[in-house]
């Protein structure tokens, strides 16, 4: 008898751990469907070379598609909103999250967004669902001005208006997590930076809520002295949108050294595949797109082959990285940040399909 439960258990054990795991062929099939070898070029650049264009987040509604984006303008980081008919040909229409005039708010200096409760289908509508009334983003600020200054934080902004159209999104009082919360974990306790949620309805988790988020913390765990980790990605979930809890306490995408950092989810399948991007890794100097897979939401399987994205061109020279992609009428668009070797920074896209190149530039 004892020998049954025994074997039993052994199997309930493996079949878990199995389950766990991404295996290798599903990888390389993952791999096949997203990869985009065709770059195309830039699809929005700033006005001038004050202005810093960084994290490009796509979704559809009625016949267009609308991107948001943020801009560094020297003080922080406000959020954009642009229009497209083919995803080639980008529209820019204006802010959904401004500076604040009372400049003793939290985010006052710096209002960083990111589109949240997504259609996450592969190749799916990638229409934004409405919860308790209001579309929803999530964001990072901040009370300091300057590049990332200061603690940055994490907050949730939401409408009720069109958000096809521009104008300032509601935002709350505070933050939903920060990294002086008396529960925060050790690879978070300094800055927080972009966030992305979904909204499972089959509660993986246990909740219908879930976002993943970097973060910057001590560069080690205590455990282990001679690992160097400096961005990392974990988890939190919520009931409501509004209130927010760390779920597990170890971070679940990390590397032992660099960034790892600005997770985007889309489900292909029985598959979750988290793009992410990666920075200065061991024996690298730059950032480059890559991804992960999950059967559970919570255990991620990394992938070892080949970069999704990484520097190729003049545009994207210096780095090439942060990750949103789309599958659309069977072409797979992979739009990133890139940054060429003036450090100036606009987004551009890659494309399972050759559809020729862009005649947009930067400024000369």
């Amino acid at each position: 008898m004892k020998h049954i439960i025994y074997t039993f258990f052994f199997f309930l054990v493996v079949t878990k751990s199995i389950a766990q795991t991404v295996s290798d062929s599903v990888m390389t099939t993952i791999y096949e469907a997203i990869k985009t070898p065709y770059k195309y070029g830039l699809v929005l650049v700033p006005e001038n070379d004050s202005l810093k264009m960084d994290c490009p987040s796509v979704f559809r509604k009625g016949k267009f598609w609308y991107m948001t984006y943020i801009v560094f303008n020297g003080r922080g980081y406000e959020t954009y909103l642009a229009q497209s008919k083919d995803l080639l040909n980008w529209k820019k229409l204006g802010k959904t999250l401004t500076f604040n005039n009372d400049t003793t708010a939290w985010d006052a200096h710096q209002k960083a967004g990111y589109i949240a409760l997504q259609d996450y289908q592969w190749g799916g509508s990638y229409a934004l669902q409405a919860y308790n009334g209001n579309y929803w983003m999530s964001y990072f600020g901040g009370n300091a001005k300057g590049y990332e200054a200061g603690q940055l934080s994490l907050g949730v902004a939401f409408t009720n208006n069109n958000i096809t159209l521009p104008h300032n999104w509601q935002t709350l009082s505070k933050p939903v997590l920060t990294s002086t919360d008396t529960d925060v974990r050790w690879w978070e306790n300094k800055k927080q930076y972009k966030n992305t949620v979904i909204w499972d309805k089959q509660k993986t988790t246990g909740y219908p809520f879930v976002m993943y988020y970097n973060a910057n913390g001590d560069t080690s765990n205590g455990r282990d002295k001679k690992t160097r980790w400096f961005e990392r990605i974990g988890m939190a979930v919520s009931n409501d949108m509004l209130h927010w809890q760390r779920f597990k306490t170890e971070p679940v995408m990390h590397h032992k050294i660099g960034i790892t950092g600005d997770p985007m989810l889309q489900k292909i399948g029985n598959v979750w595949v988290m793009f992410y991007f990666g920075a200065f890794w061991e024996g690298r100097k730059d950032a480059f797109n890559r991804f992960a897979c999950s059967y559970d939401l919570v255990n991620w399987t990394d992938w070892k082959g080949e970069d999704l994205i990484h520097s190729s061109e003049p545009y994207d020279a210096k780095y090439a990285h942060k990750s949103f992609v789309v599958k659309w009428k069977g072409t797979v668009y992979h739009f990133y940040n890139a940054v060429n070797n003036k450090d100036q920074r606009g987004i551009a896209v890659a494309t399972s399909k050759d559809l020729g190149k862009s005649a947009l530039h930067f400024l000369q």
